[in-house]
């Protein structure tokens, strides 16, 4: 037996995942356990938790395999710092954060318990860009495949492209600090007035209710260049100066504003978080995603035409616009997009371990990732534990609790509460990874309800009420609904509602017409494509809105969270595994 830990430290998304023998084991992210969104620092207890779930000690790992390399592009680094002399803040914020990482084996040790003198020798640094690329090829079922990762920066690269071939990946070029897509879109997302880490998705969810009228001023921020590159307008940005310190250790990553008033003479005032949103913050938004498309179709027409392959796999933090990636099909050549769930920064960690794996160790291919469910699973005996410790106060509200003798009982009673328009928390198997709730920690509801998006975002969610929610599908039945859909188990890609099915499932159609869905095939989640089944053959209709299990945090992850979620919310009745809880109506 052959273990590999894949670990992303020192940077947000903290995460670790667990390959052994060339199969992933287990995959987690340490928001899960602090409970702060993105959490940046050394993942302890994703670690932990990857070993418990394979059954394995510290002592049994063969290689721990970390998702940066703080040498990798030296020489580049040396000389902007040279040419740009950058200030001392960002110099020594970025000399800091190296030497964690390069310290990490003593971190590993001590939360491992193991001899430090045991664990360097078995320490791997993957550069950032490489792991996001192996973390998209190695997972995908693809043979062979164009790769591309885009974000806003890791190791001083933000674009790279590559070429896999079975256990293979040619390197065919990358852009470096400071010019990055990901700094566009999140310096026009701070501009926006979004300014907590990772707040792009609110923008890109915010585009189509405007019209792109800032799109040729905002095309003068990024130069398209020949053969795919491209070149930012740094008198818009502050980042390559050093005017934007980072802040990535032990909690919530912070980026100070990366725009600089120059963008504001563009734009116009950058609007402040307790602003009201107008026609011209939805414009901007709208202007943002085009330039963004534009910019990055560029850069895949250009890789499609130096590999001349149709299948391209996709990571970094901008692999999670599932607006833009559900266009490539059809704006490039590329005939099928594969996407994995944790795309962003956590993916690190797999793709560390998978190339530890296959380059380093040179070991075949065997994994292909078709679902998500990759964390802990909580049995009755754990629901129970949580049930009795809080048995005051589910009396107080009203609440139920009913055990089912099996699944077909549990998903017919579920489907009866959503198609009485209840919605219902359902916390099923092992959670899932990445950033999206995929059918085990999921709060659903009916999408045939016009209100229900509504209801949702007020007394659930309580979160903007632009935010859209995702419509999950029976995998056979996607055609259906959508045009020009592809399967999509994992959420990130965005596609037309048809036309004539716009009506029969509102509360998922965005304003645009479109939905950001999933789709569910019976081999890949059995259990959530049973509830699927179920609520068609009661109301004809195979869609179920899916939201993530939470309320301004992250997913949920044990039982005990659940019911504090389900608690502390408008949420009718709620699933765990086969015992469901519910508020009485009189209630």
């Amino acid at each position: 037996m052959t273990a590999v830990l894949g670990i992303s430290a020192y940077h947000a998304d903290a995460a670790a995942a667990l390959v052994v023998d060339g199969r992933l084991a287990a995959a987690v992210e340490e928001e899960r356990f602090t409970r702060v969104k993105h959490w940046a620092g050394f993942p302890r207890e994703s670690i932990a938790s990857c070993l418990a779930i394979a059954g394995l000690a510290a002592a049994d790992v063969d290689h721990f395999a970390i998702g940066r390399d703080p040498r990798a592009n030296l020489w580049r680094k040396i000389r902007y710092a040279l040419s740009r002399r950058p200030s001392f803040d960002l110099v020594s914020d970025r000399a800091k954060n190296a030497r964690r990482v390069e310290g990490v084996a003593d971190a590993l040790a001590e939360a491992l318990g193991l001899d430090p003198a045991r664990v360097a020798p078995r320490v791997c640094f993957v550069e950032h860009h490489p792991a996001h690329l192996a973390s998209a090829f190695f997972a995908s079922p693809f043979d062979e495949a164009a790769v591309c990762a885009v974000d806003g920066f890791g190791d001083f690269v933000s674009t790279s492209r590559a070429m896999g071939r079975g256990p293979a990946l040619e390197d065919l070029g990358r852009v470096y600090f400071p010019h990055s897509l990901g700094l566009l879109y999140l310096a026009v997302t701070q501009h926006l007035g979004f300014t907590a880490y990772g707040d792009e998705y609110k923008v890109m969810g915010l585009a189509p209710f405007g019209a792109p009228e800032f799109a040729r001023a905002l095309g003068q921020v990024v130069r398209l260049e020949p053969d795919g590159g491209f070149a930012l307008d740094l008198a818009y940005f502050r980042h390559g100066s050093g005017g934007a310190r980072m802040t990535w250790d032990g909690g919530a990553p912070v980026i100070e504003p990366v725009f600089t008033r120059a963008l504001e003479a563009l734009l116009g005032p950058a609007r402040r978080p307790d602003e009201p949103l107008t026609p011209r913050h939805e414009a901007i938004a709208a202007s943002l995603q085009a330039v963004y498309e534009g910019a990055l179709f560029h850069v895949l027409r250009a890789l499609h035409a130096r590999t001349r392959t149709p299948r391209l796999c996709l990571a970094g933090g901008c692999a999670m616009n599932s607006v833009a990636n559900g266009k490539v099909r059809a704006e490039t050549p590329f005939a099928e997009v594969y996407v994995q769930p944790a795309a962003g920064d956590d993916g690190t960690a797999l793709g560390a371990a998978l190339a530890v794996w296959h380059q380093r160790l040179g070991r075949p291919r065997s994994l292909v990732m078709d679902h998500g469910a990759w964390g802990p699973e909580f049995d009755a005996r754990d629901v129970r534990r949580a049930l009795d410790a809080r048995c005051a106060e589910l009396a107080r509200a009203g609440a139920d609790v009913v055990e089912l003798g099996d699944d077909d009982a549990l998903c017919r009673a579920a489907a009866e509460r959503l198609d009485a328009g209840q919605v219902v928390g359902w916390f099923q198997g092992r959670m899932e990874w990445g950033a999206r709730a995929l059918g085990h920690r999921s709060i659903l509801a009916d999408p045939r309800r016009p209100a229900m998006r509504d209801v949702l975002n007020r007394k659930i969610k309580r979160r903007e009420a632009f935010r859209p929610f995702a419509p999950s599908i029976l995998e056979e039945c996607v055609h259906d609904y959508f045009v020009g859909a592809a399967r999509d188990p994992f959420m990130t890609q965005v596609y037309p509602v048809r036309p004539d099915k716009q009506a029969v499932i509102p509360a998922v159609v965005h304003v645009d017409g479109s939905g950001r869905l999933q789709t569910v095939g019976r081999s890949a989640s059995p259990l959530f494509w049973q509830l699927l089944r179920a609520f068609e053959q009661r109301t004809g209709v195979p869609v179920l809105l899916n939201t993530s299990f939470n309320e301004n945090e992250p997913i949920v992850r044990t039982p005990e969270e659940g019911l504090d979620c389900f608690l502390r919310t408008g949420m009718d009745a709620l699933a765990l595994g086969r015992i469901v809880v519910a508020r009485r109506v009189d209630v």
